[in-house]
């Protein structure tokens, strides 16, 4: 019960990692917000199942493409358990082309969804965290593969790491530390869909430990961040994908 008495906001919460995060976060007994933005259903099974196993939890719809959207999720945060501790700036979407075929809407969604929600959430996270808080956001390992097909994606991620090395020296005075898990492939419906058997298992290949990731095993590492242990891991990427890259 590391995060007895701790406050956590996780988006896109309702399903895969995020929602392993927010089980992950109240088996550690902190209060979670489950975000999510069309799935309503998804997202309550998470609170359902957090509180059937004696933990506090609500579901709260924000779309984290809209400028007001982050706002109002503090706001619920605040008005269900009081002032946040834990910002997991999870959400996101993926479209996978190449530059060439890429089209302006495919732009524009990677950058409202993976690159504006995350910089919406560090600006509120930023103004309403307490302190001591803690803000971890999700890159991806993409962010050093650099494969084909993953331009829009990677360069988003990329831009998330560098708002975490720079809030991370803007909010140290404060005790908040920023930090950042950039995931290699973990078996989720987000990663499967799409993907062959025959390219599944030549990705699991360029994993030295042999298997594709578990939503767990980034909900373990979110923990540690949101945790006492991880106090003085600061403006850090780590790369949680089992030496992939």
């Amino acid at each position: 019960m590391k995060l007895k008495d701790k406050i956590a906001i996780v988006t896109g919460a309702g399903k895969g990692i995020g929602a392993a995060i927010a089980h992950r976060l109240a088996e550690e007994g902190a209060a979670v917000v489950v975000n999510y933005a069309r799935d309503e259903a998804a997202a309550r099974v998470v609170v359902e199942e957090i509180v059937k196993a004696g933990g506090r939890a609500v579901a709260v719809q924000a779309d984290v493409a809209a400028p007001s959207a982050i706002t109002a999720l503090f706001d619920a945060a605040e008005a269900a358990f009081g002032q946040a501790d834990i910002l997991v700036n999870n959400a996101g979407m993926m479209r996978l082309s190449p530059l060439a075929e890429a089209t302006d809407a495919d732009l524009d969604n990677h950058i409202a969804i993976n690159l504006g929600g995350t910089f919406r959430g560090m600006r509120e996270g930023a103004k309403r965290l307490r302190d001591d808080g803690r803000i971890i956001s999700l890159s991806s390992s993409v962010v050093g593969f650099y494969q084909p097909g993953y331009g829009l994606y990677a360069a988003t991620k990329a831009a998330i790491e560098a708002m975490t090395h720079v809030l991370a020296k803007e909010l140290g005075p404060r005790g908040i530390t920023v930090n950042a898990i950039a995931p290699g492939p973990v078996e989720t419906d987000f990663f499967m869909r799409g993907k062959s058997d025959e390219l599944v298992a030549n990705i699991t290949k360029m994993i030295p430990l042999g298997r594709l990731g578990r939503p767990d095993d980034i909900a373990d590492a979110v923990a540690f961040l949101a945790g006492p242990d991880g106090r003085w891991i600061n403006g850090q990427t780590i790369r949680a994908n089992g030496g992939a890259i």
